[in-house]
């Protein structure tokens, strides 16, 4: 029997992974893996990972959460963290990886935010010329 439970829905057009229970090493971590990676082979590419209810993680885990932020970014898409129990914050913050994710409060704060990326992130089409001239620079 597996040590993790994890909950998908959708918020618009951003997945929301709510997990509950142990991320470790074996099979917790698997579905880990499993479930971020049929999102991102579906199209989804803005992810919230809820960590609300997670008991305990391991380096293990933690590699998994990096593992499906890396494949994110290279496809164009982003995954923040929501909710992280003192534990898991003390972990992360030891491994130095608080600071490679964007880690937000709360689920609805980290929505607003994959959503306001959304809306400033659209390609700029007017008002830049469309050649440089030679010898430019931006300095």
């Amino acid at each position: 029997m597996s040590n993790l439970s994890i909950g998908q829905r959708m918020v618009g057009d951003i997945a929301v992974v709510d997990l509950d229970g142990k991320v470790t090493l074996g099979e917790t971590n698997r579905q880990l893996h499993e479930a971020l990676r049929a999102l991102v082979t579906a199209g989804t590419n803005k992810i919230v990972l809820n960590l609300k209810k997670v008991k305990s993680i391991d380096s293990s885990g933690l590699g998994e959460i990096v593992a499906g932020y890396s494949t994110l970014r290279s496809h164009g898409g982003s995954l923040v963290l929501a909710n992280i129990p003192e534990r898991v914050v003390d972990l992360m913050t030891i491994t130095k990886l608080y600071t490679v994710f964007d880690v937000f409060e709360s689920e609805d704060e980290a929505i607003a935010n994959l959503q306001r990326t959304e809306q400033t992130t659209q390609p700029l089409t007017t008002g830049f010329p469309s050649k440089a001239k030679s010898g430019s620079s931006i300095f």
